[in-house]
């Protein structure tokens, strides 16, 4: 049976303090998709995802989290899966004010 999609991961934004996000962080809403890049080469992690919106990078899907995301676009998978910003508490510290929601989509017809 044809599944919209399925949740396959839910986390904070690693380093988002670190990286670019606060030159964007008016542009980020509920929903706004953003882009997961492999970073093979990182010295400090190679199995590093990258998260961008529009060429800004906000940060890093969180080490503890990232090896099935790695997989899948080592591999070539990176067009089953989406991403998007799920939560945004501007009241929390920077580095945990914004959540993604990677999703598997079912490609199979409906």
């Amino acid at each position: 049976m044809y599944e919209r999609s399925r949740n396959l991961l839910d986390c904070h934004i690693a380093g988002f303090t670190y990286y670019d996000g606060l030159d964007v962080i008016g542009q980020l809403k509920l929903g706004t998709p953003v882009t997961l890049v492999s970073e093979p080469e990182n010295p400090y992690d190679p199995n590093a995802v990258a998260i961008y919106y529009e060429g800004t990078k906000l940060g890093y899907v969180p080490k503890y989290k990232n090896g099935d995301v790695s997989n899948l676009l080592y591999f070539g998978y990176q067009d089953i899966m989406e991403a998007r910003i799920n939560c945004h508490n501007p009241e929390a510290n920077t580095e945990n004010q914004f959540r993604i929601v990677i999703k598997l989509k079912d490609n199979r017809k409906e």
